[in-house]
């Protein structure tokens, strides 16, 4: 009985896991989502009606198997739902999109993703096991940093779920809300909201910038109290 039930236990996580990569490959073979702009991304989500906000969630779900950016999707959310709307709509969509990117790597493994992504994530998942819940929220944080190959690493690594969930939905709060807010004031062009909505988006990549070059995560470790002796945290963001 229980060989069976492991035979069972194999077979349906084997399918899974071919199912997982044909979905990936085929995404990537087609480009789904390439060369979109918000616009586009926008008038085709619209065209469902009263279903584009299931729409939308569900592209912001899938794009980790398509490695396209997710800012522009979020523009396009803005154009589509406003602000607020755009802004919550955004953030389920992340993290449904983030939470598959993670159990994909769990499922799949560090050799398949390596293929994949054509990235070895290694040392990035290493790092993030050591103080997963800061390195997440810090990278995060930086928007130049790819969000999808966060998920992917974060998965590869023994961080618990939960840490990464909170740690993603504090991290994302400032970059979704400064790029829905540009989409949503998109079609206000030559107005003072867009004009700060620029500028606000202005202030996020310099930031960005500033952080990713500036801050290393031995600097995060010391903070914490570690000893440099340690290297636990070696490469920069």
């Amino acid at each position: 009985m229980e060989i069976r039930k492991s035979k069972t236990k194999v077979v349906k996580y084997g399918f899974l896991i071919l199912m997982i990569g044909i979905m990936i490959l085929l995404a990537n073979r087609w480009n789904l989502f390439r060369d979109f702009t918000p616009q586009q991304i926008k008038e085709y989500v619209c065209s469902f009606g009263g279903l584009a906000p299931i729409i939308y969630i569900i592209m912001f779900t899938i794009v980790p198997l398509t490695l396209f950016p997710d800012s522009v999707l979020a523009i396009a959310g803005g154009m589509c739902f406003g602000l607020f709307w755009g802004s919550v709509y955004t953030m389920i969509g992340a993290l449904c999109g983030g939470t598959l990117s993670f159990y994909i790597s769990r499922l799949v493994g560090k050799n398949f993703i390596k293929k994949i992504l054509k990235k070895d994530l290694g040392d990035l998942s290493n790092t993030i096991e050591e103080k997963g819940f800061l390195i997440i929220l810090v990278l995060r944080l930086i928007p130049l940093f790819p969000y999808d190959i966060i998920s992917y690493s974060a998965g590869l690594s023994n961080i618990k779920f939960r840490d990464f969930l909170v740690a993603t939905i504090f991290g994302t709060i400032p970059g979704i809300i400064v790029f829905t807010n540009v989409g949503d004031k998109a079609t206000e062009i030559g107005s003072t909201g867009f004009y700060i909505s620029i500028s606000l988006l202005v202030i996020l990549l310099i930031a960005s910038v500033g952080l990713k070059s500036k801050i290393s995560l031995r600097k995060v470790e010391e903070k914490l109290g570690h000893s440099p002796q340690q290297k636990l945290f070696h490469k920069e963001i």
